[in-house]
């Protein structure tokens, strides 16, 4: 009887340990369509000052050694949506897909080169990528670069509470900070990383049908600094053009934004790490991302 009791013991031990979720740590890349390859090229290439590889169809921009974008021709037809997809890193690929399939997550796209991808439930692509693996031939980060780090993406989301089964219950992500565009009202819910500081933001209350301008809006990714008026210098050196490249603003967490739009409408958004004006709505419950922070 006590060693069955002890087998048991031992048998649901290793079931529990085999459920632990493993590390994730931030946001790798984010993937967006593009319809005009040349002009997101000199988007990316040149005003942002991103160096590239091309691999299999899709061009990757570097931002540091953890982190890059990437650019893919828009297939036929045209999703509403330019968002192709949004990746973060994890410490064991592997062992996180085996996590997500023992919560009854199905595998869109099966661990291959160190990537593996789930749909969350509104159908976004969401790529898990293990810890060190790079695209092909991606060169280091640029000297001409705009950023040193991605620290959000943002999509679209309809049904919060479902997401949050999905992100906060299986996934661990935490909160970070929620607000809207008027006070007694959620329209931006941030959600941190498990074991880092990059966040997941749900864009909520579009309406039913958004124009691509709209998706544009939400469906974006931001690009970090310490201080805004970098970011506009290194703008001004790359030739960028319109009044957007020098107009700042502050968001309404606090923290100085400028918005930038690609050739496909997709918003690039500048963010100083750290607040400087009045945070509406909530207090942050997390530690702010840097130009330093090792994960």
């Amino acid at each position: 009887m006590r060693r069955a009791t002890l087998a048991l013991l031992l048998t649901a031990s290793c079931f529990a340990y085999s459920q632990q979720r493993p590390a994730i740590t931030g946001i790798a890349f984010m993937r967006v369509y593009a319809s005009d390859p040349a002009a997101s090229a000199n988007f990316y290439g040149k005003t942002l000052g991103f160096g590239h590889a091309e691999n299999k169809g899709i061009t990757s921009y570097s931002v540091n050694d953890l982190q890059w974008l990437e650019v893919e021709p828009i297939p036929s037809p045209a999703p509403a949506s330019r968002l192709a997809a949004v990746a973060f890193t994890t410490r064991d690929a592997a062992a996180l897909q085996s996590y997500l399939k023992a919560h009854s997550v199905s595998i869109a796209q099966p661990l291959t080169n160190g990537i593996f991808g789930v749909h969350d439930p509104e159908g976004n692509l969401i790529l898990f990528v293990q810890e060190g693996t790079h695209p092909k031939g991606l060169p280091v980060a640029s000297p001409d670069a705009t950023s040193r780090r991605i620290i959000h993406a943002g999509f679209l989301v309809k049904d919060r509470a479902a997401e949050d089964r999905f992100f906060r219950d299986i996934l661990g992500f935490r909160p970070y900070w929620y607000g809207g565009q008027k006070d007694g009202r959620t329209d931006y819910v941030s959600l941190q990383t498990p074991e880092g500081t990059d966040w997941l933001e749900y864009m909520l209350n579009v309406g039913p049908d958004p124009s691509l301008r709209q998706y544009g809006v939400v469906d974006h990714f931001s690009l970090g600094t310490t201080k805004m008026s970098d970011a506009v210098d290194a703008l001004a050196r790359n030739h960028c053009e319109g009044p957007n490249c020098t107009k700042t603003q502050m968001g309404r967490d606090g923290k100085v934004q400028l918005n930038l739009y690609d050739p496909d409408l997709t918003r690039v958004e500048y963010m100083e790490y750290e607040p400087s004006g009045t945070i509406c709505c909530s207090p942050f419950t997390g530690k702010h991302p840097t130009d330093t922070e090792s994960r």
